[in-house]
């Protein structure tokens, strides 16, 4: 009698491949829901054109716009009006610094945002004006000109003050646009800012005792407290990060995290702060392989060598 067991093998074998490979694509479908990215390209804000004027943009940001009533722009001068655990309990969350907003955020996302906050955001499901839920920034109506022009000129004069786009760090791009709400433990990064080396214990848990403070607001302005950050580019992955970046909405409907507005550029430099962050070797790592390579690559031309010195004369 053939031995069968061989051909039962395969049969088990090919059954579960088979298997495998019609239901783990449906699995993961239904798992992890594929969003396509938009190319940060914020196809449903209005077209923003106008050319501004840099130095009426100062005067409107000090003055009639109001904007320093919020947020500190440090490049000007300009500090906050309160430090983040107060900005907190009285917004939700600490309004960001605007210095390098001009080379972060998206033109069109900032002309928005500066005239109907909770739409740019996508948030108006949460901050309804009509059910008298308003949204704590508040909009900017003009200044008794053109609007759309005063904006640009707001933009304009925030432009002028930010960083280059070569300049723009992954830690400055993150810290503005995700760390105000999200905490990396594994940077020693937090709501308020990187946790300093204390000397003593005590000035420790003083700072430790602000954090949760921040959070508590935080927790309350947005229903939830927001994951700390240290590991999702690792757990989640960077197409799902840069997609949920750019809009939150199409990943969970109604959930109350904003839609950021950040350019393509600073979505780049966010997730590449994140793949430091989760991965703290990751430039060492690859420089050791190079390296390795490298040195197989030596090793066996040496090799290859000595083997013909060896046998040439019995070839």
């Amino acid at each position: 009698m053939k031995n069968k067991e061989p051909l039962i093998l395969v049969v088990v074998v090919a059954f579960t491949l088979l298997t495998y490979w019609l239901v783990e694509p449906f699995a993961h479908s239904q798992m992890h829901k594929h969003v396509e990215s938009e190319n940060f390209a914020y196809a449903d804000l209005p077209a923003f054109t106008k050319s501004g004027n840099a130095a009426n943009g100062k005067t409107l940001v000090a003055g009639a716009a109001a904007c320093t009533g919020c947020h500190s722009i440090d490049k000007e001068g300009m500090p906050a009006a309160m430090d983040a655990v107060a900005a907190a309990q009285s917004y939700g969350v600490n309004p960001p610094d605007l210095s390098d907003a001009g080379a972060i955020y998206a033109p069109k996302f900032l002309a928005d945002l500066i005239k109907n906050p909770a739409h740019a955001l996508k948030v108006e499901h949460k901050f309804d004006a009509a059910k008298g839920h308003m949204h704590p920034m508040v909009a900017f109506y003009g200044a008794g000109g053109d609007l759309d022009q005063e904006v640009a000129d707001i933009i304009a004069y925030l432009q002028s003050i930010a960083v280059s786009q070569e300049e723009l760090t992954p830690k400055v791009a993150f810290e503005n646009a995700c760390g105000r709400c999200h905490s990396v433990s594994y940077e020693e990064w937090t709501q308020i800012g990187t946790k300093p080396k204390f000397k003593h214990e005590k000035d420790s848990l003083a700072f430790d005792i602000k954090v949760l403070e921040y959070q508590e607001s935080l927790t309350k302005y947005m229903g939830k407290l927001p994951p700390d950050l240290s590991m999702y580019i690792r757990s989640r992955g960077e197409h799902f990060i840069s997609t949920f970046i750019e809009n939150p909405q199409n990943h969970l409907a109604g959930t109350a995290m904003p839609r950021v507005g950040v350019t393509a550029h600073s979505a780049e430099k966010v997730i590449e702060y994140l793949e430091d962050a989760g991965d703290t070797k990751r430039h060492e790592r690859e420089s050791v392989g190079r390296d390795v390579m490298w040195y197989i690559l030596i090793f066996a031309i040496f090799a290859f060598l000595w083997k013909r010195s060896v046998w040439k004369e019995l070839h």
